[in-house]
């Protein structure tokens, strides 16, 4: 599959040894989006979050402490920047580096909040990241194997791809899923929403929507369907 059939014509290349940054408009757009959105992440300050309480009209305040506030916006930066790097690298062992540590920050993200529904949630969301993290490095070794690079400007200039490059795509695919959070594994991601913090809360949200439109930019290249 060609690069530039999937994200426009090639702007430019920052090529660091074997690990080579390109970008395209569909890159170029994505990570300036990121970008702005944790410069926003990192300028805004959280909202009070009212609870009403059941059989009486009186209203609950929950509030952000100043520690948890510092605490939660530095996870919130760090998401943002391992995104936007997922976003324009054209190595694929540092996009899944990238996702693992995007998977990291979002459990840390919800860790500071004494609620236990909550961390309850971020616990089990923080356990299926550690398990899918297998298939995330397990996926991209077996693409290394058997093609021996992880370029996506080398996996893309091949002409098929093998049974075992489709193979460590779908384990790819896999791990992403768990380390993101998307379906089928949403579930145990769900809780997180309800505690205080927003705009943090939006980093997680968003890191998992872009990671997702990358990785299915990745397999395209992979396995050639298209």
């Amino acid at each position: 599959m060609d690069l530039a059939s999937l994200g426009g014509n090639i702007l430019g290349t920052i090529p660091l040894g074997d690990i080579v940054l390109y970008v395209t408009p569909f890159h170029l757009f994505m990570f300036v989006v990121v970008l702005i959105f944790t410069a926003l992440i990192a300028i805004s300050r959280t909202e009070t979050q009212v609870e009403g309480s059941f059989g009486t009209l009186k209203d609950h305040k929950v509030s952000v402490g100043l520690s948890e506030f510092k605490s939660r916006r530095f996870l919130a930066i760090i998401c943002g920047l391992a995104t936007a790097g997922a976003m324009i690298t054209g190595d694929l062992f540092n996009f899944t580096l990238f996702i693992a540590l995007i998977g990291i920050v979002n459990v840390g993200i919800v860790s500071a909040v004494k609620q236990i529904d909550v961390l309850d949630a971020a616990y089990q969301y923080g356990i299926i990241a550690m398990i899918c993290s297998l298939p995330l490095f397990g996926g991209a070794s077996i693409i290394l194997a058997s093609t021996g690079t992880l370029s996506l400007f080398e996996l893309a200039s091949m002409a098929t791809a093998t049974p075992m490059m489709i193979f460590g795509s779908l384990l790819l695919l896999m791990g992403v899923a768990g380390e993101t959070g998307i379906a089928p594994f949403f579930a145990t991601k769900a809780e997180m929403f309800r505690t205080p913090g927003s705009p943090f809360i939006l980093i997680i949200h968003l890191s998992s929507l872009f990671v997702i439109i990358r990785t299915i930019e990745i397999l395209l290249i992979i396995i050639k369907i298209i």
